[in-house]
């Protein structure tokens, strides 16, 4: 079969007995075995049990659904029975979960056939991918550069065509910032529209699963099967799930005529590169094109976000992983001579760098003495920047903006700086301590690598933030692209 073709495409086919579960299947373990040496995408493969489910499928076994023979990779942060997840970590490397999350299991519902689990930055942690216990991912437009992260190994996945689609998660930028640095489409939905049970958490209160695939529209239909309420997430929300695949299917050309689109002049100030701004500028006149009205908006207190971020995130953290400790599962040092020592050798031989950093900063953060300077005054300043976009969206319908400073920088290059890595979510992370849907679309490129256009929506309303890409997608082929070598 030919390569590339849309999920919707995909399903027809396979309805239409054009093309097998089986085909599908072989078709992307075959691209995954010739390409992935090379990318380091993948942690754990499936393929004996994705060949099964597919014939399954075919046979008439396993009950057909809107995405049958569909298949895809799960980011190694979702819990899959009987296959490890190991979040990246050495923690987790032994770890085989005895069921599937919400995300799988609603998705394998849906028809997919599980392919493998994709590389991450270890529990989530990181924007390049580089934190990952099995090595770095490599970004498939220039594999000395990074893929983003944390959903680093999902992004490049889509990208050099090893599946069609995979999920994600979204804590900060996890979804976006990929995405954009691999050229794909990527949405982080509304916090709390899909379930995070049997997503092992980094810190609870952003943490949110999306997915990553060529188009708008093909995220619409991952996202129709991922998304609803489940009552086992005690965050989840009970709200119905609109029609995203119908939407698009009998969307006009004007979507965008008369909507309100808003520029944020704190996210176009100085830090922008220059050629960056020349690719965002040019989506951004698309959307003016096709009939939109272009207005300046301010979100005042922007600038407060990445201080905010990383005060909250680690608090979460390091409560969310203190479960991590050589006892009940995961890694367990070897001859401990008392509990303290197991205590102490299991995490600091189970846990990264980076993760070890944000655990001590999050213990900080929320100990005595320090609790109301630190993390009481994070809340505080979360809720303002959630009022900035509550009174922005009482006169804009969308807002557009960069989703990084730059593109993909080179591998190893910010790795000894953490500070400068983390201000690469500088963007991201307004809207994920806002809890708003967010995507990142294909929008161009400087010097070979891509730069993506960030969209967001008010809460709930990813119909029209994936009407607004498809629009936008309609009329311009940035999305279509695929990197030299794995077309």
């Amino acid at each position: 079969m030919s390569y590339p073709r849309s999920i919707r495409e995909l399903v027809a086919e396979r309805a239409a007995g054009k093309v097998s579960a089986a085909e599908l299947s072989r078709h992307f373990l075959d691209r995954i075995a010739a390409h992935d040496e090379t990318l380091n995408a993948m942690i754990s493969g499936c393929a004996d049990t994705a060949r099964e489910r597919a014939a399954a499928l075919d046979a008439g076994g396993a009950a057909d659904g809107p995405l049958a023979g569909l298949p895809i990779a799960h980011k190694d942060i979702f819990c899959t029975r009987g296959v490890r997840t190991s979040c990246g970590s050495r923690m987790l490397d032994n770890f085989v979960a005895p069921y599937d999350a919400t995300v799988v299991e609603r998705l394998a519902a849906a028809g997919t056939v599980t392919l493998g689990k994709t590389n991450m930055d270890e529990f989530a942690m990181g924007s390049s991918n580089e934190t990952s216990f099995y090595g770095p991912v490599r970004n498939p437009w220039n594999t000395d550069y990074v893929p983003g992260g944390s959903s680093g190994g999902s992004a490049a996945a889509v990208a050099a065509g090893l599946v069609p689609a995979a999920t994600g998660t979204d804590t900060g930028g996890s979804i976006r910032q990929p995405a954009a640095l691999c050229g794909v489409t990527g949405i982080k939905p509304t916090y709390g529209r899909v379930s995070r049970y049997g997503m092992i958490a980094f810190a609870s209160s952003l943490d949110q699963g999306g997915c990553f695939a060529r188009s708008a529209d093909d995220c619409a239909h991952v996202l129709q099967a991922m998304a609803g309420f489940d009552e086992r997430d005690s965050t989840c929300v009970e709200r119905d799930v609109p029609d995203y695949v119908g939407a698009l299917g009998g969307q006009g050309d004007d979507f965008l005529k008369g909507m309100r689109v808003g520029l944020p002049k704190e996210y176009f100030a100085e830090g922008l590169d220059d050629a960056s701004r020349k690719v965002i500028d040019a989506a951004i006149a698309e959307f003016q094109a096709q009939g939109a009205e272009i207005v300046e908006i301010s979100l005042p207190h922007t600038e407060l976000a990445v201080s905010t971020y990383y005060v909250l995130a680690p608090a979460e953290a390091s409560s969310n992983l203190a479960r991590f400790d050589g006892v009940r599962y995961g890694y367990r040092c070897e001859n401990p001579v008392d509990l303290e020592d197991l205590y102490t050798r299991s995490r600091g031989e189970g846990f990264g760098r980076e993760v070890q950093r944000r655990i001590m900063v999050g213990a900080y953060v929320l100990s005595a003495g320090y609790y109301d300077a630190y993390y009481l005054k994070a809340q505080k300043t979360r809720r303002l920047i959630a009022r900035d976009f509550s009174d922005a969206f009482e006169n804009v319908d969308l807002i557009a903006a960069p989703v990084t400073q730059a593109p993909a920088f080179k591998l190893g290059e910010k790795l000894d700086d953490p500070v400068s890595m983390y201000l690469n979510d500088v963007y991201t992370l307004p809207a994920s301590l806002a809890g708003l849907p967010g995507m990142s679309v294909p929008a161009g490129f400087v010097d070979g690598l891509p730069v993506g256009l960030q969209l967001l929506a008010p809460w709930f309303e990813e119909t029209r933030l994936l009407g607004a890409a498809h629009a936008y997608q309609q009329n311009t082929d940035w999305h279509t692209k695929r990197p030299a070598g794995f077309e």
